[in-house]
């Protein structure tokens, strides 16, 4: 009788506790489904307003027109202030390709250094690279643009690039610099032996090693290129060098009737390029779990 509960008591604690499991799965499925219609919401809704008049989107939190139409993609297409939309694009595509090759070298070169090099006043310049993140940008917007100003270059693609050169983003130093730092020593000092200097053992060692965070720094340094409003805001004055954000207010004007169907299908046309680099390139996103195995 003593076993035959015991097994009863044991099969019943199974039992509840599937239940609570099962429970949990479902709740937690649940939770997350919500959570991605929220976070989905204003993508469909960007998509469905494409769709819809002009004089139809605003005040309108529907998802899908009942008749849709393709004439806000057609006058996107067609560009605005007599310039094409194919020169957008390439103004954002050259911007974007300019900064993530920027940001991948000179952010490599600065990891690289405070990382795997021993010099005077490496803490020191560490940390103060780091603060550099408790700046807010909006201070150093004045002066920045009276340098560029004075040199003659407003209205070109210099002020939105040379920074990129000089590794300024030090959110992408940090990051490298915590990922080299992860890799082993033994590797330099086998490199050492064989007779590599610091060029060689960057290239040859460390670049290969350092390639999801090279990839990751490539895809955030390209998205948010491509997204940047304020700095071609106020350093592009010419249409013929706007890029895709900074047109899209064109499209807008206070004085006369705004074509907001245009503008919100020059904003679908604008993610297409963030989504493919993202879906070409987030696989390299996880393979820093891969090299977990070379610090043992």
């Amino acid at each position: 009788m003593t076993t035959q509960a015991v097994s009863a008591s044991s099969s019943s604690a199974t039992r509840t506790g599937a239940r609570r499991r099962t429970l949990t799965t479902v709740l937690w499925h649940v939770g997350t489904l919500i959570l991605l219609a929220i976070v989905l919401y204003p993508l469909v809704w960007l998509f469905g307003a494409s769709l819809r008049p002009s004089h139809d989107i605003v005040g309108n939190i529907g998802l899908f027109p009942t008749s849709p139409e393709f004439g806000n993609y057609q006058r996107a297409l067609e560009g605005i202030a007599g310039v094409p939309v194919s020169r957008f694009f390439l103004n954002s595509l050259l911007l974007a390709v300019g900064s993530v090759i920027g940001t991948v070298i000179s952010s490599a070169l600065a990891a690289y250094a405070f990382a795997r090099i021993r010099f005077t006043g490496r803490g020191v310049l560490f940390a103060l690279m780091i603060s550099t993140l408790l700046l807010p940008f909006h201070v150093l917007i004045i002066p920045q643009y009276i340098v560029f100003q004075r040199v003659g270059l407003v209205d070109t693609y210099v002020p939105l690039l040379l920074g990129k050169f000089l590794a300024t983003e030090a959110f992408f130093v940090f990051l490298m610099v915590q990922f080299m730092r992860g890799l082993p020593r033994d590797l330099d000092e086998a490199a050492k032996i064989d007779g590599c200097g610091h060029a060689r053992i960057f290239w040859h060692v460390i670049l290969p090693l350092a390639r999801p965070a090279i990839i990751t720094t490539s895809i955030f340094a390209f998205i948010w290129s491509w997204n940047d409003f304020l700095g071609p805001l106020l350093y592009l004055q010419t249409p013929d060098n706007y890029t895709l954000p900074r047109a899209l207010q064109l499209y807008i004007d206070q004085t006369s009737a705004s074509d907001y169907g245009a503008m919100i299908a020059m904003s679908m046309l604008a993610l297409v390029p963030v989504i493919l680099f993202f879906l070409a390139f987030q696989r390299f996103l996880v393979e820093g779990v891969s090299t977990s195995g070379l610090k043992g």
